[in-house]
């Protein structure tokens, strides 16, 4: 049975385990990391691990989750919220998220590893995956179908293949990736606002 914690060190020991989960798992993903990395640092047994999350994947969603509204506040708030028209909505959703992409490691792993949320899927309740679903891309899918004619599902699959593009900004070249993603942008989004 792990050991009991008092409340200080259930705070500094949920906090180092936050920590290290968003670091390793936006390096390594979900599979590739071990209970004793995520403990380690903690001080904990990998036993103990159970004392503050449910499981490795409850550790996952609450690192993503804890993002979740900061990246929301930046791509959705201060881009998509922001436009002066649909059309200027969703260039400022598209050049905020690509921004996060190339700040956010965690965020960036997960675009470029959908399978790593189908997996979660599998090991949590219906209850704490809704918890993704109410992210940014609801908010993105609910804007779609306000203001774009069309398959609400295919426009945002067609946002997300823009924002795959920056995973491969150095096949692109530094020098020559901003101008592209700037044309890129600005192509979509007058291909799906004219449509």
């Amino acid at each position: 049975m792990p050991p009991a914690f008092n409340q200080r060190e259930r705070a500094r020991i949920t906090e180092q385990l936050l920590e290290t989960a968003t670091r390793l798992f936006a390096a390594q993903g979900l599979r590739k990391t071990s209970l004793q990395e995520l403990t380690e640092p903690a001080g904990i047994a990998k036993t103990s691990l159970y004392a503050f999350f449910d499981s490795k994947e409850d550790l996952y969603l609450e690192a993503m989750l804890r993002q979740s509204e900061q990246v929301r506040r930046r791509v959705i708030d201060e881009g998509l919220s922001r436009g002066e028209d649909t059309r200027d909505s969703l260039r400022r959703f598209l050049r905020a998220t690509v921004a996060e992409l190339e700040a956010n490691p965690l965020y960036r792993r997960l675009l470029a590893h959908p399978e790593e949320i189908a997996l979660l899927a599998t090991k949590l309740t219906p209850e704490r995956m809704a918890q993704v679903e109410s992210g940014p891309l609801a908010d993105l899918l609910e804007f779609v179908e306000r203001r774009l004619a069309g398959d609400p599902l295919v426009v945002v699959g067609v946002l997300r293949a823009v924002l795959l593009v920056p995973l491969h900004a150095d096949e692109l070249g530094a020098d020559l990736y901003p101008a592209i993603m700037d044309r890129l942008i600005d192509a979509v989004t007058d291909g799906l606002v004219a449509r």
